[in-house]
């Protein structure tokens, strides 16, 4: 199961049915925010299926290490159902946590650091940005991995030419 209605939650979906016989997505609304071509994508997608108003409300097994199953309500009729599935997915997208660094750094339209084009560079000497502030893109871990091995080398070589 994969939570959400973005173009996240689409991404993942389609990813899934390359490992899973079934991949169903939840959304608590009618329809979903994603881009058409996202939504049509998926939407195509024999082995997707939607349930529509709908929120998963308890994950069964959790504390036991597993998931067997979820408990499920209609936002809409308030029915209550649980299924058995084996994997729970939350792609409901995230805003980046740039708090700290907002006023000092350029931001692009999604609210994420722009950096120079191959490099960890932010538009301020000496600041790098990599990992989930900066990668609206792909936001996996492992590229978040790659990204930060971009900024220690950056900043490396950053030091060595201005620091001796």
């Amino acid at each position: 199961m994969i939570v959400g209605g973005g173009d996240s939650a689409m991404e993942e979906a389609n990813f899934l049915t390359r490992f899973a016989t079934k991949v169903t997505i939840v959304h608590r609304r009618d329809s979903f925010r994603a881009s058409k071509i996202m939504q049509d994508r998926t939407l195509n997608n024999p082995k997707i299926a939607v349930l529509w108003n709908s929120e998963i409300t308890d994950i069964k097994d959790v504390v036991a290490g597993k998931v067997t199953g979820v408990v499920i309500r209609n936002t809409v009729t308030g029915e209550v159902t649980e299924q058995p599935i084996d994997g729970v997915f939350a792609a409901i997208g995230h805003d980046p946590n740039v708090s700290l660094v907002k006023e000092l750094v350029t931001l692009d339209e999604k609210g994420y650091i722009k950096t120079i084009p191959g490099t960890s560079h932010t538009n301020v000497e000496g600041l790098f940005a990599c990992g989930d502030v900066q990668d609206s893109r792909y936001r996996q871990a492992i590229t978040a991995a790659g990204s930060g091995c971009m900024a220690a080398l950056d900043v490396e070589k950053y030091l060595q030419e201005h620091h001796e």
